[in-house]
Order: C-alpha cells, then sequence, then structure tokens
C-alpha cells in the first residue's frame, strides 16, 4: 500500500486535509488517481516517532489507518490539494523500499466484538465529559471558538465508531491519539481517553487557577 507518514495521527471517521507537494507524494497521488482497481483511491496513513515530513529518515509507527481520497485539486507547480477520510486500521508487517514514496505490506486490523449496550453508555457518558473539557480548552484559548454541540453532533450512533470519533475530537497530543488508535477493542479505547480526559481537564483547571 501506498504509504504517507504524518506527524499525527490520523483515526477512522476523521478527515485529512493535505497540500501535496514533495515530489515522491506528488507522485503518489498520481499513482493512487492511476489505480483502476475499482473504487476510491486509498492510501495509508502512519505517525511519524521520529524525524521529519520532508525528506524521508523518518521512523514509522507500525499501526496506521487507510486514508480514501475524497477530493483532489491540482494546483500550480505539480502540487495537489487533497481531502482524504480515514477508514479502517491496519497493522504494518513490513515496510518497503521507499521507491519513489513510502510503501508497507499491511493486513487490515479490526476492532474485537464488544458489547454494544454497554458501549453505549459510556459513549454518552464520555461525550458529556469532553463537551466539558472542550469547551475548557476553547476558553484559554488551546482551540478555535466553536460550540461544542456542533462538534460532538458529529458523533456516530455506532459505538464502535464513535469510540474513534470521541478520540479524534479530544484535545490530545499524537503520542496520546496513538494510543487510543492502538487499543485492542472500543471499550479499551473508551477508557483510556477517559484516563487521558482526566489528565487534560486538571491541566486546564490548573491553569484556569
Amino acid at each position: 500500500m501506498p504509504m504517507f507518514p504524518l506527524g499525527s495521527v490520523l483515526l477512522p471517521g476523521a478527515v485529512l486535509p493535505l497540500h501535496v507537494f514533495e515530489p515522491r507524494y506528488r507522485q503518489l497521488v498520481i499513482d493512487c488517481l492511476a489505480d483502476d482497481s475499482g473504487g476510491d483511491p486509498e492510501f495509508g496513513v502512519t505517525l511519524i516517532e521520529r524525524g521529519w515530513e520532508v525528506g524521508g529518515g523518518d521512523q514509522r509507527s507500525d499501526v496506521g489507518v487507510t486514508a480514501r481520497m475524497v477530493q483532489v485539486d491540482a494546483l500550480g507547480g505539480g502540487r495537489y490539494a487533497v481531502v482524504a477520510v480515514g477508514t479502517r486500521r491496519f497493522r504494518v508487517n513490513a515496510w518497503l523500499p521507499d521507491d519513489p514514496y513510502p510503501r508497507a505490506d499491511v493486513a487490515d486490523w479490526p476492532d474485537v466484538d464488544a458489547d454494544a449496550e454497554g458501549l453505549a453508555a459510556g459513549v454518552a457518558a464520555l461525550t458529556e465529559r469532553l463537551r466539558d473539557v472542550v469547551a475548557l480548552a476553547t476558553r484559554l484559548g488551546e482551540l478555535p471558538p466553536r460550540d461544542p454541540d456542533d462538534q460532538l453532533a458529529t458523533i456516530s450512533e455506532d459505538p464502535s465508531v464513535a469510540s474513534f470519533n470521541l478520540a479524534a475530537l479530544a484535545p490530545i497530543g499524537p503520542a496520546d491519539r496513538y494510543r487510543l488508535l492502538c487499543a485492542a477493542s472500543p471499550g479499551d479505547r473508551l477508557d483510556l481517553l477517559a484516563e487521558s480526559l482526566d489528565d487534560v481537564e486538571a491541566m486546564l483547571r490548573f491553569r484556569l487557577g
């Protein structure tokens, strides 16, 4: 699979806008668009654990998300504006030579089955927690001004998908978001998110004094 390592974590259901200017990734876009295997063109996104997005030589994580390209606009100078959406999680079996862009052999990694009724209650509780934390972060200027209800209105009714939606909206860093991506089940993900929100809320309230 063509791969686009980034310094941020893409989660299933999240939107990923990209300005593609580096020659190797311009070629990735061209090759993805030329793929006639059927369906929307896709590439994989993994977190860069060490190094930089530009130039190569980075150390990449072994868990990522497939990104489906839903909009591609050609810009001047061979650049592209791409909008992609995270679809499904995968594990990297092996990294292949970067020729001409990063590539990997991957295998889908679906969530394990879980009790939907129990998850729904956890999602509802965490949605309320996240509403309070987002409001605090917005008050401190950590997030752009917006109505938390507008953001949380995008939460899926599917508890498994909702666990990723909440993780994507939480004001946490790449390391914590990657930990949530790697959770084996939606229930584990909700538990980890609750711990992360505890830490974030404590920090925000301390700053408010």
